[in-house]
């Protein structure tokens, strides 16, 4: 993340997308399925489709640290794939940088 002395910061928005299922799909979701995250803490979902709430407990808790800027040594900078932990579904998702915005860090606390 990069403060300036007004406050402002620069964050990204994120994709996160259904990579490839490795096993039977057992929560109905299918490669490509996707959410955005933006403004900070905005999830948003297509019109009409699902995301499995284990999933989104696995990739969770990685997301506000994908969007801000890593240290080029940090193993988050280099990697964006994240497993749900259902071992029969073998789902992999993909965490993507979609934009970079400037935000006033005061309108998010």
């Amino acid at each position: 993340m990069t403060e300036t002395p007004d406050g402002d910061m620069d964050i990204y928005d994120l994709r996160v997308t259904v990579d490839r299922i490795e096993g039977r799909s057992v929560c109905g979701m299918a490669v490509g399925d996707h959410f955005e995250l933006t403004d900070s803490a905005h999830l948003k979902l297509p019109e009409g489709q699902h995301f499995c709430v284990y999933a989104l407990a696995a990739v969770l808790p990685f997301l506000a640290a994908k969007q801000r800027d890593l240290a080029a040594g940090d193993w988050l900078a280099q990697d964006s794939h994240f497993a749900c932990p259902d071992p029969e579904e073998r789902l992999v998702m993909k965490v993507e940088r979609t934009c970079r915005r400037r935000m006033n860090s005061a309108d998010l606390t």
